[in-house]
């Protein structure tokens, strides 16, 4: 397994990013679906990772937050470290496109409209506030992924047995409610009789002939 190096956020996200570009491969490859990927635009740099919670979305991500990983890739730039500001761009992992005619380290997008743009100032502070919470570690990237797709195939399925149930559910509710339509259709249908018969006579005789009758 490559080397990887992680870091911990300021709100206690993780972020990380391979040693070189044969290790940005693996995590091009074995990323997780919560993912986000940062890389100083049209500069050669690091490819930093920031591993959201589940099912938080791009716009969760705090202007803090943002900063840092923009601060990180930044500082992991050999050209963008020396200038006062830069672009940064980001998008989700899973937007990240490779062939195999790229060379490694390069990356394209499935959806250039997914990516978004930022700049970000020098702050040395920031990066060095991260550096200390580096830590080097040689993870097996590709168990991890399989792992993470396991949790997700059980998501999956338990979210399609919650909408079965819910179909179920709603079904044996409309049924009840049609029942109850037929019923009250009858009662009305009975009570519409017995009103039309019993005004259709001015014989009380006949009215208590009627009650006798139903009883």
């Amino acid at each position: 397994a490559g080397m990887v190096f992680f870091f911990t956020s300021s709100e206690g996200y993780t972020l990380y990013m391979g040693k070189d570009k044969y290790e940005n491969e693996d995590l091009i490859k074995y990323g997780l679906p919560e993912d986000v990927w940062f890389h100083v635009d049209k500069l050669s740099s690091a490819h930093v990772y920031l591993r959201q919670k589940k099912g938080e979305k791009l716009d969760d991500i705090s202007d803090v937050l943002l900063n840092e990983c923009a601060q990180l890739v930044k500082a992991n730039s050999i050209e963008g470290c020396k200038q006062a500001s830069v672009e940064v761009i980001y998008t989700r992992w899973r937007n990240l496109h490779k062939t195999g005619a790229m060379e490694a380290g390069a990356v394209s997008f499935k959806d250039r409209s997914r990516v978004r743009k930022m700049r970000v100032d020098k702050h040395r502070p920031t990066v060095n506030d991260l550096n200390r919470t580096k830590v080097e570690d040689h993870p097996d990237l590709a168990a991890v992924q399989e792992e993470r797709a396991a949790e997700w195939r059980a998501e999956q399925r338990a979210v399609k047995r919650r909408q079965a149930e819910e179909e179920k559910r709603l079904r044996k509710q409309r049924m009840e409610e049609a029942e109850l339509r037929s019923y009250k259709s009858l009662m009305d249908e009975g009570n519409m009789s017995t009103n039309t018969d019993l005004a259709a006579s001015e014989d009380q005789s006949a009215a208590v002939d009627f009650e006798d009758d139903f009883m």
